[in-house]
């Protein structure tokens, strides 16, 4: 069997590296740099390594022509929203009409792709029908399998999460559930039909947006009290019912964006969701909330704020990776610097270059030699270690260590010995 993976970012290319251990698969992206990397055997998602991409079952490109004959093809774009919130569609749309001119009788295709419930059907049928003049569920057939991958979680590769499995007939489920069984170790879940994975899916991510964002709450409401969060959340996780979500910034692809993809759906249809906005609302909100934090923090120390420098650890979405997008970790930046505070980055996994275009000043590693009036550890990369409180007391203004640690990353009592100041969300 041949399969064809459209997509090969974080989701499409492990994916792809796993079914050519049994498949002859094409792997399709519309980025002729991402291909040249991959067909080079170099992997910029830092999540492979070289031998995955060196298989002979393997074959990258940019031509969807080469798409032809494959038996499957599993679309795996990203789906994001826009400036007000509001699904953006347009790579969903443009990856249905290049399959749809490609579409042969017989073919399956599979959306991987994170969507409210209804919009396999809705959008993605309809054009793959106009665009190939074929018929749906007689000339070729659908499923949605939505991807569960985490990136940069080496305990959780992608054989090890249980697939979900949905198709638009039954001998279309049982196509996928034998085709991903055969590589997903961790097993299939049949789901009944396409709205109900694809409902599935989005409430994954919605209702750990909606925890994490009452853990927010307590956070300002306990700050406002002087208690420390993380030890309320110790002492209340010794109930055996009690789930220990933690605060902290919610960004990235998945679950700052899938909850507007469900309010949006739920609109259309004349209900306005209150709890799920009101969890975007506060997880929206807590980058500001730290840099003010900070701000006041300066102030009472009687600096002069606009002649104030502070380094961030870190500014990708999530520890151990190099993805950047929706990353929340850029609303502290812009706190800061609303009061013209200077600000630098370090991060090792991220593309500096590329950040730099975008005006951000991002190194690999610390400067010793330049000073700060605070340092935020923003993500708990787990290069980050070798930072140590002690050391971050040699780059304060000083020596007096003004240390934010988002994350809980240090210990708390080395780091309230060391610091002049330590406060963690």
């Amino acid at each position: 069997m041949k399969i064809g993976i459209i997509g090969l970012g974080y989701v499409g290319l492990p994916l792809a590296c796993l079914f050519a251990k049994k498949y002859s698969v094409i792997g399709f992206d519309i980025s002729e740099t991402k291909v040249k990397l991959l067909k080079n055997h170099v992997d910029y998602t830092d999540d492979l390594g070289p031998e995955a991409l060196q298989q002979d079952s393997l074959h990258f490109t940019n031509d969807a022509n080469d798409l032809k004959g494959c038996k499957v093809i599993i679309v795996a774009v990203p789906t994001d929203i826009d400036q007000q919130n509001q699904p953006d569609l347009f790579p969903l749309r443009t990856v249905s009409s290049t399959i749809g001119k490609i579409l042969e009788k017989g073919m399956t295709i599979v959306y991987e792709s994170t969507v409210y419930p209804g919009l396999t059907e809705e959008i993605c049928i309809p054009i793959l029908e106009k665009e190939s003049g074929l018929i749906w569920k007689k000339d070729f057939h659908v499923g949605y399998s939505p991807e569960r991958i985490n990136p940069g979680d080496k305990k959780r590769p992608l054989h090890k999460i249980l697939k979900i499995v949905s198709g638009d007939t039954e001998e279309t489920l049982s196509l996928l559930s034998e085709l991903y069984g055969s590589v997903i170790e961790a097993g299939i879940y049949r789901a009944p039909d396409i709205k109900t994975a694809e409902a599935a899916k989005v409430i994954e991510n919605a209702q750990r947006d909606l925890n994490i964002a009452f853990m927010n709450e307590l956070a300002v409401i306990f700050d406002r009290m002087h208690i420390d969060t993380r030890e309320v959340i110790k002492a209340a996780a010794t109930k055996w019912n009690f789930l220990p979500f933690e605060p902290g910034l919610v960004g990235g692809h998945c679950i700052g964006v899938d909850p507007y993809y469900l309010t949006f759906k739920a609109e259309q249809l004349g209900y306005s969701p209150q709890v799920i906005h009101s969890g975007r609302h506060l997880n929206n909100d807590m980058g500001k909330f730290i840099a003010e934090k900070m701000v006041k923090l300066l102030i009472q120390q009687e600096k002069v704020i606009a002649k104030c420098t502070v380094l961030i650890l870190g500014c990708a979405f999530k520890e151990n990776v190099g993805d950047t997008r929706n990353s929340k970790v850029f609303d502290i930046l812009k706190g800061l610097t609303d009061y013209h505070i200077s600000v630098d980055f370090v991060d090792p996994h991220v593309d500096a270059a590329a950040l730099q275009q975008k005006g951000y000043h991002v190194s690999g590693e610390i400067n010793a030699d330049k000073k700060y009036d605070a340092v935020v550890l923003a993500v708990k990369h787990d290069a980050f270690k070798k930072y140590s409180p002690a050391f971050l007391q040699t780059i304060s203004v000083s020596g007096a260590l003004n240390l934010f640690d988002v994350k809980a990353f240090y210990d708390r009592e080395e780091a309230v010995e060391i610091s002049r100041f330590y406060w963690r969300l």
